[in-house]
């Protein structure tokens, strides 16, 4: 069967691959799930990955089959699996437990591990291929209803763990009732972040570069958010004329813009980060000055990656929740659509080119159900 792979560290390796085809058998026990893949959509990650910047292949292999958000339908399982079905409209988790004490709780996606395991990503190859085999306990079900928007599942995972997580932690106060946020960055996941807070009535702003008019600020403000282009309107004096913000939400993919963030939240209020920027970037910080300001005023930064099963149900009832509140809003986020594992390029080079081509997310369409 076709896959898409890399070759780990190898810079522009991207490739279409022949690999065979799993078997239910493939997983002990009889608990083999056998899905066939529907959808696939890529992120900045698959780019990252193609760049040769992160990513390991499995044991025994030199290759990584990428790709970690996937949409399919399940064609077969064991006989010792009870809760999925022929027909069954799946969405699959992403990492997978290793040796630590939280993996051991179905937390991987909090492992204390040095070595993470994530599939299309680092050291488990991922869904961009025509059929994978699986575990039942790492398969979320997608009502039919939501079929077209299913293969947005794990993205939304992301804002929905990283808002919970935010309002876990802000129990410490007692009694927090967040008025304003600000998303830095438009690209996917800032999107859906702000479309998240909007689904939690939040007076959410965004600040992204490019000026409007444009596609991300028209769709935002069908939403009731607020576009600025920091082009005149950086955040630190967005947060002075709109906010203070009580979360600020950075998924720029830019490193510096964590000093926004930090200046940018008020207090007692909330940092998230998610980007995962290059190692070697470099900023003058003002480190005291924030320092100061996060001791005096409460507040707190945490990081945030991937999501547990947990968060994959809590995002598809909150797809189905968006989708009656703002209707046709996400499939507008779905800007191109490219038919067949074959044709990776095209999908690859829209990917590395999104602003020129006004890609926000892109899905390859792998096959019918």
């Amino acid at each position: 069967m076709k896959a898409i792979a890399v070759i780990p560290g190898k810079k522009n390796s991207v490739h279409l691959k022949e690999v065979p085809k799993p078997k239910v058998s493939d997983i002990p026990g009889g608990r083999g799930v056998l899905v066939k893949v529907l959808k696939v959509a890529l992120d900045g990650t698959d780019r990252d990955i193609d760049k040769g910047e992160y990513g390991n292949a499995p044991a025994g292999d030199d290759y990584l089959i990428i790709g970690h958000e996937s949409f399919g339908i399940v064609e077969e399982v064991g006989p010792n699996v009870k809760d999925l079905r022929k027909g069954d409209y799946v969405v699959a988790t992403v990492r997978r437990p290793g040796k630590g004490f939280y993996d051991s709780l179905g937390m991987q996606d909090l492992t204390s591990d040095d070595v993470y395991y994530e599939r299309g990503i680092n050291l488990l190859h991922g869904y961009f291929t025509e059929y994978y085999v699986e575990q039942p306990e790492y398969l979320v079900v997608v009502p039919d209803e939501f079929k077209d928007l299913g293969v947005m599942t794990e993205p939304v995972s992301i804002v929905t763990k990283a808002y919970e997580h935010t309002i876990d932690i802000q129990r410490r106060m007692g009694i927090w009732r967040p008025k304003k946020v600000a998303v830095i960055g438009a690209g996917p996941l800032g999107m859906l972040a702000a479309w998240k807070f909007r689904l939690e009535r939040l007076e959410t702003h965004v600040f992204s570069l490019e000026e409007k008019p444009n596609m991300k600020a028209d769709l935002l403000e069908e939403i009731g958010a607020n576009y600025h282009s920091t082009k005149h309107t950086p955040v630190e004096k967005g947060a002075k004329e709109f906010g203070p913000f009580d979360i600020v939400f950075e998924a720029s993919g830019y490193a510096p813009m964590v000093i926004d963030a930090a200046h940018a939240v008020a207090k007692n209020g909330v940092v998230i980060l998610s980007s995962v920027t290059p190692k070697e970037m470099k900023a003058e910080i003002p480190v005291s000055q924030i320092n100061m300001d996060f001791v005096l005023g409460n507040k707190i930064m945490f990081g945030t990656v991937n999501a547990s099963y947990h968060h994959f149900v809590l995002s598809v009832r909150d797809i189905g929740f968006g989708m009656h509140l703002y209707t046709g809003w996400m499939d507008k986020m779905i800007t191109h659509e490219v038919a067949g594992l074959e044709n990776y390029e095209k999908a690859m080079y829209l990917l590395n080119n999104a602003a020129k081509e006004k890609a926000l997310k892109i899905v390859i369409k792998v096959a019918e159900a």
